[in-house]
């Protein structure tokens, strides 16, 4: 079929990725880095200077088609002339806080917004930022007359600045005033939020073109970060992914949206047409990382450490809430050691209850997608620690599932190309990219690790049972799967 390239632009730096529109291998790749945000905000120019020196050298000579996938949570506010009113606002800015909770009553409280989008308004919501807009830059926000998302702005600056602007599912679901269930904008949100309406992007289905440059170039909808590293992974119904940052996240691919009224659950749309719950933890590699200093190592040595001990460390359990903790939603909780003994209080011991009690934690984020019907048969585990020969010993029988640990690569810039191949059959064939998606093209599964649970599960469904057990006696009634 051809040739096509999927670029990332996060919050670091743009990589393209250049593959076989029909068998997904890289053909070649491009990087640059961003200029160092200076906090929470970010010149959108920038993204597009790195863009040109990612792809410089001729990388993208016989590309046909390109997707673009770009950092979710951004706001670029734009005026009459489509040109940005300030600089964009990026990831989660804390300076929104206050206006996330004045949103959240506005509506009449968390379960309202679960109802409304899927979503309840945090700090790196567009629509908090809009509100933090209103309240904090109020002639800037009286300029504003559409809003976009990175990728939105990216996409529309390859294709020239055109008359018509798009996003996609995925990104849409992102922004807090657009509904996963409804597939529909809530503008009375942008208004409440803004104290205006605004222009709003045309929603694509999963496989539509937003438009071709003047070359002849397609482009693809786009899609967030998160919706493309799905799609570039090949998940699919019955696969979830835990994302071990310093917080955690954990999501699914599930057929339908799940809206939660106590807002554990994020219901976002994915890059295919489906649904993607989220369940965010506040505390995930943190809680290696402080107790591996504690100990005076580094994450490798910690795993080297919690290896010498055995499942349950010796009875010691650690509730890792470090920084407080979303799910459960214990705010203003700290972290706790229980059943120290004195055999017990060693620092391979210690090194054990640090990596067990992370991974319960997030055990726990995914039984709040259990609990509401979502299967879990294999969990792909991303980020650096998911390397660590004690975390892959845990994992499997702590989730209750077959853990996959995929090798490093670019999945978001991959989900991106294999959008940007899929909306190029679909063009050429006649299709729409609407309502009906055909099948995405078939792309080969990450090269991954396996890890089984093994005969050793119930050794760690009673280690997760013992968490489990401190967990509630310490908060009792705190986590309502």
């Amino acid at each position: 079929m051809g040739i096509v390239a999927g670029l990332d632009s996060s919050s670091e730096s743009t990589r393209i990725v250049v593959c076989d529109a029909d068998t997904g291998a890289v053909i070649r790749q491009g990087y640059a880095p961003h200029p160092v945000e200076k906090g929470p905000e970010a010149d959108p120019q920038a993204w597009l200077m790195s863009l040109g020196e990612a792809a410089g050298n001729g990388l993208l000579e016989g590309v046909q088609a390109i997707g673009v996938s770009a950092q979710q949570g951004g706001l670029v506010a734009l005026d009459v002339e489509g040109d940005p009113v300030r600089p964009a606002l990026v990831g989660n800015d804390k300076r929104a806080q206050s206006s996330a909770a004045d949103l959240v009553d506005a509506l009449g409280g968390r379960a309202a917004w679960a109802q409304a989008v899927g979503a309840v308004p945090q700090a790196q919501h567009p629509v908090t930022k809009l509100r933090w807009l209103a309240r904090n830059e109020p002639a800037q926000a009286a300029r504003v007359a559409e809003v976009m998302q990175p990728h939105d702005w990216l996409a529309w600056q390859l294709l020239g600045r055109p008359a018509r602007r798009t996003t996609d599912r995925g990104g849409a679901s992102t922004t807090g005033y657009w509904s996963a269930a409804s597939g529909a904008y809530r503008p009375d949100l942008v208004e409440l939020a803004l104290g205006h309406q605004v222009r709003l992007p045309e929603v694509l289905g999963p496989s539509g073109t937003a438009g071709f440059t003047p070359e002849g170039l397609l482009i693809s909808a786009g899609t967030g970060e998160t919706m493309a590293a799905a799609f570039g992974l090949g998940v699919g119904v019955g696969d979830a992914v835990v994302s071990l940052g310093a917080s955690g996240s954990v999501f699914a691919i599930h057929e339908e949206a799940l809206a939660d009224p106590s807002g554990t659950i994020t219901s976002f749309a994915d890059a295919t047409g489906r649904h993607l719950p989220v369940v965010h933890t506040t505390n995930a590699v943190r809680v290696l990382r402080g107790t591996a200093e504690m100990l005076g190592t580094d994450l490798a040595g910690l795993s080297e450490l919690a290896l010498q001990s055995s499942p349950g460390a010796y009875g010691m359990v650690m509730l890792p809430y470090l920084e407080g903790e979303r799910t459960p939603h214990l705010p203003h909780t700290a972290g706790s050691l229980h059943g120290m003994r004195r055999e017990s209080m060693k620092p391979e011991h210690l090194a054990r209850a640090a990596v067990e009690g992370m991974l319960c934690g997030l055990a726990d984020a995914l039984d709040v997608l259990r609990g509401r019907g979502v299967a879990v048969r294999r969990v792909f585990l991303l980020g650096a620690a998911a390397e660590l020969g004690a975390v892959q010993v845990a994992a499997p029988g702590l989730f209750g599932a077959q853990v996959v640990v995929p090798q490093p690569a670019e999945y978001a810039a991959l989900g991106a190309a294999r959008q940007a191949a899929w909306a190029w059959q679909v063009a050429h064939a006649g299709g729409e990219g609407g309502a009906a998606y055909p099948e995405p093209p078939r792309w080969p599964a990450a090269a991954s690790q396996v890890f089984e649970p093994g005969d050793e599960l119930p050794v760690w469904q009673a280690v997760r049972q013992q968490y489990v057990a401190v967990r509630d006696e310490t908060h009792p009634g705190a986590f309502q799967p």
